[in-house]
């Protein structure tokens, strides 16, 4: 099986369809400096780092992080750079993210708890009429 060599250059229909996003939210991420295409006329033409940067954003907004948490972690990576500070600042972003859904968490359980006892009153007094 031959290697498939490495593209230079995405449409945003390829990176839409690729990734199962909108061409629309590619150009959000764009407005919001996470990707910076070059463009030919008005068609935009993304780059492999590009790409790599739409991925990351996703990944990233899958795990609860905001827009600019994403931007601050992708543009601290330099490739042959140190990546320490960049996986420290990242491990420092997701505990915080983990704390705040842990909190929720334990608030939901805690409204649900309530629901419940509410539930059951409602029924008993059901019940009783």
């Amino acid at each position: 099986m031959a290697l498939e060599k490495e593209r230079a250059e995405f449409s945003i229909g390829e990176l839409a369809t690729e990734f199962d996003v909108t061409p629309r939210a590619i150009r959000f991420y764009e407005d919001h400096g996470l990707l910076a295409p070059k463009r030919a006329g008005q068609r935009r033409i993304y780059s492999p780092r590009d790409r790599t940067r739409l991925k990351l954003t996703l990944r990233g907004k899958r795990l609860g992080l905001t827009l600019s948490e994403v931007r601050e972690l992708i543009d601290m990576y330099e490739p042959g750079r140190d990546e320490r500070p960049q996986l420290k600042r990242f491990l420092a972003v997701l505990e915080t993210h983990k704390s705040t859904l842990l909190q929720q968490r334990a608030d939901i359980e805690a409204q649900l708890t309530e629901l419940q006892a509410f539930e059951k009153r409602v029924r008993k007094q059901l019940k009783r009429r």
